[in-house]
């Protein structure tokens, strides 16, 4: 019984590695925190690892031996800070539908901007040709449009939207409406963002409740 005990209690106690593991991942989260302040309180090009390190209360090399490579830093600081933004907010797709979930982030990107400033500045990096972040960057775009469209989707089975909108076409329109406006906004400091999407929205879906008709104006003038 002793030697089962002695045993089984060895089995249960955490090991050194668990323990470097564990001080392994604190201190990455520590890292992407404080690149997340960073990106708050400057500009896109005006953050390297020095900027990380100081807010963190690091040194620059205990950064960069945990992200090497800048851009994975980048990309997780953007996917972590995206993340605790959106989340919370997804349960809204179903309960109160796709316009009301997009209106939430609008809200909470007005009352702190910083979110869409970094990835306002992503969306050039993602349209770079061969950026090694670009393919990356523009799945993640892809996700959050098939979030958009599948949300649609379910509005129009549920009777929320009406069956004469083609979700994939929506999805675009409403993605157009909802980047569109928050870009404006960055450097329109009195525009109501909030204000804006509504009468956008409402007249899109005034839209959305007609059956589609072709441009009738001369495209090859246009």
């Amino acid at each position: 019984m002793h030697d089962e005990h002695d045993a089984t209690t060895a089995m249960d106690a955490p090991t050194d590695d668990f323990y470097a593991s564990s001080a392994h991942s604190e201190r990455r989260k520590q890292i992407v925190a404080a690149a997340i302040e960073a990106f708050r309180r400057n500009a896109f090009h005006e953050v390297d690892a020095s900027v990380v390190a100081e807010i963190a209360g690091l040194p620059v090399g205990v950064v960069t031996s945990q992200f090497p490579v800048w851009n994975g830093l980048v990309l997780t600081a953007a996917e972590r800070w995206t993340g605790q933004r959106t989340a919370p907010l997804l349960p809204l797709v179903e309960s109160h539908g796709t316009v009301a979930f997009l209106r939430r982030i609008v809200k909470s990107n007005a009352e702190d901007p910083a979110l869409m400033r970094l990835l306002s500045a992503l969306v050039n990096v993602a349209a770079t040709p061969g950026h090694p972040m670009g393919q990356l960057l523009q799945d993640d775009w892809k996700a959050f449009y098939r979030v958009v469209a599948d949300g649609l989707r379910r509005d129009v089975d549920l009777g929320r939207e009406p069956d004469t909108m083609d979700p994939s076409r929506g999805a675009e329109q409403l993605v157009a409406i909802y980047e569109g406006l928050q870009l404006q906004s960055m450097v329109r400091p009195r525009m109501d963002v909030l204000d804006s999407y509504d009468r956008a929205v409402t007249r899109l879906r005034d839209g959305w409740g007609r059956p589609y008709t072709p441009p009738t104006w001369d495209l090859d003038v246009a």
